[in-house]
């Protein structure tokens, strides 16, 4: 038995640089069994493996994409009897499952601490997270799982910023910011440009007893996090149920600006804003002409009549790095 079980993915980006030394760390420590990782396809095999250690904990150790099947495969893969609360390390390049659950900065502290925790009653530490179940609607289909949705002008955008500015080599805070601002400038151009990111596609957003969204949208997300980028939290909706949280900013400049004024006040989700759509729900559907969505960093597309559906899972116990 372990007390903690790291999967790891060579592959990705941010491992490049620091998997020698968490290795090395592994090494120093007989308490954490250390599986790595070719290609997301051998997560199964390797959430197989990791069960019969029984470990208090399973970090992973991976992008976005790493994270996202290793849900996926842990939530359908019966593979625990009981699955172990989950930690995840500040890895990919936008870190949004690492940073709610309190691993901020080194990936080596990171896991320090879990390690730390495992050797101790991890009772107040853990906590319970929805994941959001991605599917076009097929009762016979596998769902996809994670816990950021990304859609509209802010797919497009975060598309831009994985192909076009992250092979650039550029800090991953100022790739993010050159991807706003080119982002905003292609709200106020209005026309496609080789220089911006591609302009939103029409799109249609359901949410179950709440209503319907139609038209190019600027900004469009989904989550089930607390915590996002900058230290900001996605606010309550005052007077509706379900565990998604949808935020929806028109295509203007206005709404944009308004949306971060009130978000920067702290008021996002407790005043009405022209222009910004905040819902909660435990369905949403997305459908429109070949428009993209980025479920934790994986790329979907929703066409007419084969929509996006949404759906929450019931909880599941991470562990929360932070104090």
């Amino acid at each position: 038995m372990a007390l903690v079980a790291l999967l790891s993915n060579p592959r990705s980006t941010g491992n490049q640089a620091i998997l020698p030394e968490v290795r090395a760390f592994c090494a120093r420590h007989e308490e954490i069994f250390h599986y790595e990782v070719e290609h997301v396809e051998q997560i199964g095999a390797a959430l197989r493996s990791i069960a019969r250690v029984k470990p208090r904990v399973l970090v992973i150790n991976g992008g976005d994409g790493t994270v996202q099947a290793a849900l996926t495969e842990l939530y359908h893969g019966g593979h625990f009897e009981t699955p172990p609360p989950v930690a995840v390390l500040p890895n990919g390049k936008t870190n949004l499952i690492a940073h709610d659950l309190g691993a901020d900065g080194n990936a080596i502290a990171a896991l320090e601490r879990v390690l730390e925790l495992a050797r101790t009653d991890l009772g107040p530490h853990i906590v319970s997270r929805e994941l959001i179940s991605l599917s076009d609607g097929d009762p016979e289909g596998r769902p996809v799982l994670g816990m950021f949705l990304g859609g509209a002008g802010l797919a497009d955008t975060m598309l831009y910023c994985r192909n076009k500015l992250y092979p650039l080599g550029l800090p991953n805070w100022l790739a993010h910011f050159l991807a706003l601002v080119l982002g905003i400038a292609a709200i106020l151009i209005g026309r496609p440009a080789r220089f911006l990111p591609t302009p939103p596609r029409p799109i249609t957003v359901s949410v179950m007893r709440s209503g319907v969204l139609e038209g190019s949208f600027a900004f469009l997300m989904v989550t089930t996090l607390q915590r996002l980028l900058f230290s900001g939290h996605m606010p309550a909706v005052a007077g509706s149920g379900g565990a998604m949280q949808l935020l929806v900013i028109e295509r203007s400049v206005p709404a944009l600006l308004r949306a971060l004024i009130a978000s920067l006040r702290g008021r996002l989700g407790r005043i009405r804003l022209p222009g910004v759509h905040l819902e909660q729900g435990d369905e949403i559907r997305i459908e429109g002409s070949g428009s993209s969505v980025l479920l934790d960093g994986e790329l979907f597309q929703a066409d007419h009549g084969r929509p996006i559906v949404l759906r929450p899972t019931p909880p599941v116990p991470f562990l929360k790095l932070a104090a």
